[in-house]
């Protein structure tokens, strides 16, 4: 098992998506649960700021790194990660092998009109994948217990949260165990993108580490503004980092 890398403060997995996906899959033959976390810039910020949301990614089994920006970052930082793990890349991985091995998975987020939109695709695309069932991403606090005791009865191997941080963070901290999955598995809007509702940036922006930048394209009077500012505070955050790992020249001087 690989050692784990430490940036900014949380410890992340070295892993490639071959990797991810074996480890997942080894979860449920052997019924151990495992608990995935992905963290991009933008997390990695709002982690610093919300004490709740850093605490469930920390007890994550696995975190990867959703997001390029992490990738570089951790380069940079003398933490090196192999490759990006992107979330919904993992998805459709997890999918794909679910479909092939018989293991049943569960949806659980997003409107239900787009919730819909998506069984259809996700039924066209993976006819044989064993749906154990699924439910609208819109519930109050005081019904996530039993939600989760819903998952647990349709008896899913694989559960996948299409809702937004920290919700699906917090939904799986408190209540990840008692779904009784093997596989909890955070995918944000991925429901959207699956449903057609938004585009996915094309291959060459996720490359280059501009993903977000599509997206803020796409809904720029919601996400414009939230990206610009997280982007830069984690360019701050990096220099900060970069600075601090740095030895002076002082210092240096004094060691040789």
């Amino acid at each position: 098992m690989s050692e784990r890398r430490t940036l900014f403060g949380v410890e992340l997995d070295p892993l490639t998506m071959d990797e991810t996906v074996r480890r997942c899959l080894e979860a449920v033959r052997h019924s151990r649960q495992l608990e995935i976390g992905v963290v991009n810039a933008a997390k990695l910020v709002n982690m610093r700021r919300d004490p709740r949301l850093a605490a469930a990614v920390a007890g994550c089994d696995l975190v990867v790194a959703d997001g390029q920006a992490v990738v570089w970052a951790a380069r940079v930082l003398r933490a090196p990660l192999p490759e990006r793990v992107a979330g919904i890349d993992l998805f459709m991985r997890l999918l794909a092998e679910a479909e092939t091995a018989g293991m049943s998975v569960y949806f659980l987020g997003a409107k239900e009109e787009v919730l819909e939109e998506m069984l259809s695709r996700v039924a066209d695309r993976f006819p044989g994948l064993k749906v154990a069932g699924s439910r609208n991403g819109y519930f109050d606090d005081s019904q996530q217990e039993s939600i989760a005791g819903a998952i647990a009865e349709s008896g899913a191997q694989m559960l996948f949260l299409g809702m937004t941080s920290p919700k699906k963070e917090i939904f799986t901290a408190a209540y990840g165990e008692r779904t009784g999955a093997h596989v909890v598995h955070g995918v944000g809007g991925s429901f959207d993108i699956l449903a057609g509702i938004t585009k996915r940036a094309p291959e060459v922006w996720q490359r280059w580490g501009v993903e977000w930048l599509y997206r803020a394209l796409q809904e720029p009077r919601r996400l414009g503004r939230r990206y610009v500012t997280t982007n830069t505070a984690f360019l701050l955050m990096t220099a900060r980092e970069l600075i601090r790992l740095t030895p002076s020249p002082a210092s240096a001087n004094r060691s040789n």
